[in-house]
């Protein structure tokens, strides 16, 4: 295995089996953040009404679909995965302490498994969000 340079986003040696358990996970997550993104966005009077019980009114849950479409976007795109996924474990703790807060019982479970979904993600791509931060111009240019 080469070092990595400056002008290279950092490369891991994972097995075939974990990149591709990776690939599944982030698609995975993808579409549920276009399908969760799609239907904040649309203003789903199921939605609409399932935020207001939380205090948050249709601007919020237009505001946090446009955030979910474009995570589902950057989960998508390798460079930005793991940069995308970090940003998505933020995400999801405020999801998780506000229907912890404001409903509570099983309402938890899906934001906090989709919470240890992205973290996995951001975890493995540690090494190339660190990157990324470092030297963005060059990683995202880079071929």
């Amino acid at each position: 295995m080469s070092a990595t340079t400056a002008t290279e986003a950092p490369t891991t040696a994972r097995p075939r089996a974990a990149r591709w358990a990776l690939a599944v996970l982030q698609v995975l997550l993808a579409a549920l953040y276009l399908m969760s993104g799609f239907g904040k966005v649309s203003l789903d009077p199921t939605n609409v009404a399932g935020f207001a019980m939380m205090g948050i009114g249709t601007t919020g849950v237009v505001a946090l679909g446009v955030v979910e479409l474009a995570a589902a976007i950057g989960l998508l795109i390798p460079r930005l995965a793991g940069l995308t996924a970090t940003c998505c474990v933020a995400l999801m703790v405020g999801a998780v302490t506000i229907t912890a807060v404001t409903v509570g019982g099983a309402m938890i479970l899906l934001p906090a498994v989709v919470l240890v979904a992205v973290a996995i993600v951001a975890w493995v791509r540690r090494r190339e969000t660190a990157a990324l931060v470092r030297n963005p111009r060059t990683v995202l240019l880079a071929r």
